[in-house]
């Protein structure tokens, strides 16, 4: 045992929690929880040196990432130091912990096996509770439909019941997403992984534009990597992944649970659903969504206090403090909102159609011809802002203006609005769409022009066409949001064919992902006429 070094001002600031009860802890390190396979996995115990933890509810956290730096100082610590003893697991295969890393796979049984074991020790008080963002959130989830009366409470943060899945669309493959987490978790094996993983963004970056992909582990690491190839290999719907999605336990989870999400969170629409899944079977969750992107500080702030919070008051038998089930911040309006539903009352579609010469309206177009663009793949459309995980780019909402000043960008603009408008909910859009070769994209994103012209994103999304040189009607779900126009701004969608390294380059050759290395300019047209009325559905308050 020995005593951790006090968090940094700057990371309890960061944090922005309560005072901590003491910053006196003892962590016992490396302690071995034995799995029923025979293998053994690695965990640290931290718990103030006063008492040792007795009498102290556990928040356990299961993570690929190591049992240090990030990990200890911004999850660890901060629950040690306010209330809760901490077991703080490495997954299979990682940080020293025995067996092989095989993503998704091990989780639930690894995760009950350790939940028994903790049940067991001696300093144990009877109550636990699980907490943790992204991949430590799929470990909750994982196990969270067979868990024993003694946890008390779940927080998953910026994750879901079916980790990873979204990603892996044949039709939206998530190459930054998936390629930069594939470096970073093989990066976790080696000394110095912090400082590894922004040192070696260029490579990444570079790799992400290699082809074939099939070489691109090669680029990013010196080596293969077998967790990257499964990536590029395997689609969301291929066997290789059967069992991985445990979303159809979700009914059965009556450990109550808080959610804790972000607009620009790639897994937020998954979060969702798992809600509704919950809600549906009168579980009474909680949610919350911040204007947040996944590896957000404020994402573990928020996560962190639900623990304190809602975590602590159901592991000492008590109420949690009354609020709304959901609690969503409004963009644009700057302001969190209460709501007693997702999605919530009070908020029906509307159609938006596209015009020629660039006009967003509510009337139905009259017969125009389409609007066309070329697209390249050999110089991408590129991603701006919105729904990233990495951390060395821009997330969120960010300046549009050079994005759409390119020549594959079309826009299309709402007359100036003389009243506030909001939407809060799903949206959609349906584009007629064409192109010159049969395997294209249609990225769509909605944005906010304010009075000066500046063009900034909300949410966006995008479908992969096959047999797209055939007219036909596209339908792309964009990201949920909650917005508010302000008066004096105006409504723009936006559309092209890719947003890369977000989403892989749409080459036009419909050859196999992993091994393609052809690339097909092509000529998009998009239609909007009496016959093909191309729409943006905006979920917009009706009273």
């Amino acid at each position: 045992m020995r005593t951790p070094p006090l968090a940094s001002p700057f990371t309890q600031k960061m944090l922005g929690l309560p005072a901590p009860i003491t910053r006196d802890l003892v962590v016992a390190r490396d302690l071995k929880v034995p799995m029923r396979d025979g293998a053994v996995l690695l965990a640290d115990h931290w718990a103030p040196r006063a008492g040792g933890g007795e009498g102290l509810p556990t928040a356990l956290l299961r993570s690929p990432y190591g049992r240090g730096g990030p990990m200890a100082m911004q999850l660890a610590r901060p629950l040690a130091e306010r209330g809760f003893q901490v077991l703080l697991q490495s997954t299979r295969g990682t940080a020293g912990s025995g067996g092989d890393f095989d993503p998704l796979r091990h989780e639930r049984l690894d995760g009950l096996d350790t939940v028994d074991w903790v049940c067991k020790q001696p300093w144990f008080d009877g109550s636990m509770v699980l907490s943790g963002p992204s991949y430590l959130g799929y470990t909750q989830w994982a196990m969270a439909d067979e868990l024993p009366a003694q946890v008390k409470a779940m927080i998953p943060a910026v994750t879901e019941s079916a980790l990873g899945l979204p990603l892996l669309h044949k039709d939206g493959f998530g190459l930054e997403g998936l390629f930069g987490w594939g470096v970073l978790v093989e990066l976790q094996r080696r000394r110095w992984a912090t400082a590894r993983v922004m040192l070696g963004a260029r490579r990444r970056h570079r790799a992400e534009r290699s082809l074939p992909l099939s070489g691109a582990d090669r680029i990013a690491l010196g080596r293969r990597s077998d967790l990257i190839q499964n990536f590029l290999a395997h689609d969301s719907d291929s066997p290789f992944w059967s069992g991985t999605d445990v979303s159809d336990g979700v009914p059965d989870v009556t450990v109550p649970a808080s959610l804790v999400g972000g607009w620009f969170d790639v897994f937020l629409p998954g979060q969702l659903r798992d809600y509704a899944r919950l809600e549906a079977a009168g579980r009474e969750p909680r949610l919350t969504v911040g204007p947040w992107a996944h590896a957000d500080a404020p994402v573990i702030k928020t996560m962190l206090a639900e623990t304190l919070e809602f975590g602590l008051a159901h592991a000492r038998g008590t109420a949690p403090a009354d609020r709304a089930p959901v609690r969503v911040f409004v963009m644009g309006a700057q302001e969190w909102r209460d709501l007693p539903a997702w999605p919530p009352p009070g908020y029906a579609p509307q159609q938006f159609h596209l015009h020629s010469a660039g006009r967003l309206a509510l009337d139905p177009p009259p017969d125009s011809a389409p609007d066309s663009y070329r697209y390249d793949p050999a110089d991408p459309t590129p991603a701006v802002g919105g729904v990233r995980m990495v951390i060395d780019v821009k997330t969120g909402r960010v300046d549009n203006t050079a994005l759409e000043a390119r020549p594959d960008v079309v826009t299309y603009t709402s007359d100036t609005l003389t009243d506030d408008v909001e939407m809060i909910g799903e949206v959609a859009a349906d584009i007629w769409f064409r192109s010159s070769l049969p395997h294209a994209d249609v990225f769509v994103r909605v944005c906010d022009v304010d009075p000066a012209g500046r063009s900034t994103n909300i949410c966006d999304g995008l479908t992969g066409v096959d047999g797209a040189d055939e007219l036909s009607r596209v339908t792309v779900t964009l990201s949920p949001t909650a917005y508010r126009f302000r008066s004096g701004h105006r409504i723009r969608v936006q559309l092209s064919s890719g947003a890369f390294p977000q989403y892989n380059r749409n080459l036009g050759t419909g050859e196999p992902r992993l091994t393609a290395t052809r690339l097909e300019a092509a000529d998009q047209h998009i239609f909007h006429d009496l016959e093909h009325p191309s729409t943006v559905s905006l979920p917009m308050r009706t009273h």
